[in-house]
Parts: C-alpha cells; structure tokens; sequence
C-alpha cells in the first residue's frame, strides 16, 4: 500500500513538472520578440545555442552575410523566393530592405524569427535567425542558413 502512495505521488510530481515546462515553453513560443534594425545591426542573439547571426560576436553563432543582387528590389526578391522555396514561412514584415519572417517547425510547431536586412551601403545582407523557445535547436538554425544562402545564390 505504502508502495503505491509513493508511485501515485512520483506520478503527479512527474505531471505536474511536465506541464509547467510546457506552459513555459508554450509561453516562450508565442511571445512575439521586437526585432528590426537599430543603427545599423539586427538585435544580438542570446547566449543560448539556438540562434545565429552574421552579426553576432560568438564565432560559434556566427555565419557569413549573403551577396546583394543588381539592385535593392532584385535582392529583396531572391530573398522572398529563397524562403519559399525552403517552405514553413510566414513574411511578418517586409520594408524595401528589411525581411522579417516566422519560421513554424512541422512536429511540434515551434516559431524562429527570420531577419534579413540589406545593407547597401556594405553591399551584403545581413541574417538573423533565433528560436524563440527552449535551450537548444540541435543545429536547425544554421542548416536552416545554409539552406537558404544556397537557395539565395542560385536565383
């Protein structure tokens, strides 16, 4: 008897931390982040390993800008057919040099935000691409960069 208090107690000790991370995680999920370009930098990533950025200060985070096409319009372009080619996206905010969208990922539905802005007085795009929940992305953010920068070079 005494045994199965003890198993019927871990089992709600055990459900109860299930749901509170999850309304944490779920909370982190749908808190919408301010983002944009502010004197000409993207806003900085998190210590955290989910997220990357052309901009950030940590080699580990770091990845490289892409190539501005002929014009503004024809990068802003290539940009907008790279994301949907790769697929999962919704455009948030679009400006004549800034692309801002949310990327939803098919199992769990977690939301990273996408940045690119270009930066045509350097002549390079610059990326940001940060998951808004939990710790770790196991990599998606880069591969999702690579992807994309491969896209964006082939148009």
């Amino acid at each position: 008897m005494k045994r199965k208090k003890i198993m019927t107690i871990a089992l709600i000790i055990f459900v109860v931390f299930i749901a509170a991370n999850f309304g944490r995680i779920y909370y982190q999920n749908v808190q919408v982040p301010q983002l944009g370009v502010e004197n000409g930098q993207l806003k900085p990533v998190s210590k955290k390993p989910n997220n990357v950025s052309s901009q950030a200060e940590d080699e580990e985070k770091k990845v490289a800008t892409l190539p501005v096409k002929a014009t503004t319009a024809e990068t802003m372009s290539a940009l907008k057919q790279a994301v949907n080619q790769y697929g999962g996206a919704t455009v948030k905010t679009e400006t004549e040099d800034y692309l801002y969208v949310i990327f939803t990922t098919d199992l769990m539905k977690y939301h990273d935000d996408v940045e690119f802005w270009i930066d045509e007085t350097n002549g390079v795009v610059h990326f940001r691409s940060a998951s808004r929940a939990g710790y770790s992305d196991m990599g998606l953010n880069r591969k999702r960069y690579d992807a994309l920068a491969e896209l964006y070079a082939g148009l």
